[in-house]
């Protein structure tokens, strides 16, 4: 534990200036991260989930874009998913994170900027609780559209002001105008920490790319 209360662990990565700021907080965070979360009872690794297992056939290679510690890959595993590759930011979370023998391989990279993989290298790509305030940019969707076969999937999840006010809506539009991907299903905005803030609001995407 480095300290700190968990409001101000949470406020930390929120006010990042920049990804050194975030990488920073995320690896000073990264020991309390998941009990933090989960004392507020954080629900979008298992709503997620869920849509994977409605849309993603087993069998191929999942990018979890935004690992962390491993909370989601650890859910997918259990669901049959055997070839999951994870990304992040923070090094101190992938450590976490391969600890939990969920994944095949883990790398530091950030959303946002150019991925080390070739293009059409996966069946999906899941990006849970990254697209949020200060984290990344709407122009991380473009890599992890590169990165997935046609026919294959996006989803992630979006706040939901940042979604309305910092240019989700119009990229996803965009996107789809283009014909580079076809949205298939939209959830309601829901709330994410249920025994914690009940104005931040997140939506998850489904797309099948084109």
């Amino acid at each position: 534990m480095d300290g700190s209360t968990r409001s101000e662990r949470l406020q930390r990565v929120y006010a990042a200036r920049d990804n050194r700021e975030l990488a920073d907080s995320y690896d000073q965070w990264a020991q309390d991260y998941e009990d933090d979360m989960l004392s507020l009872g954080y629900s979008l690794p298992a709503v997620a989930a869920g849509f994977v297992g409605r849309h993603v056939a087993p069998g191929g290679t999942v990018l979890d874009a935004g690992a962390g510690t491993g909370m989601f890959g650890s859910i997918l595993r259990v669901l049959g998913y055997e070839e999951i590759v994870g990304i992040d930011i923070s090094e101190r979370m992938l450590e976490l994170a391969g600890e939990k023998n969920a994944y095949r391989r883990l790398h530091r990279m950030v959303l946002g900027e150019p991925l080390e993989f070739g293009s059409d290298s996966f069946s999906a790509a899941v990006s849970v609780g990254v697209f949020t305030t200060n984290h990344a940019p709407p122009e991380a969707l473009d890599e992890l559209l590169r990165v997935v076969k046609p026919g294959g999937w996006v989803i992630f999840s979006v706040r939901d002001d940042v979604y309305r006010n910092e240019g989700f809506e119009e990229k996803q539009a965009s996107l789809e105008d283009d014909g580079r991907w076809r949205r298939v299903t939209m959830s309601e905005a829901f709330q994410p920490f249920p025994a914690g803030n009940t104005s931040h609001l997140n939506r998850l995407f489904v797309y099948k790319t084109e």
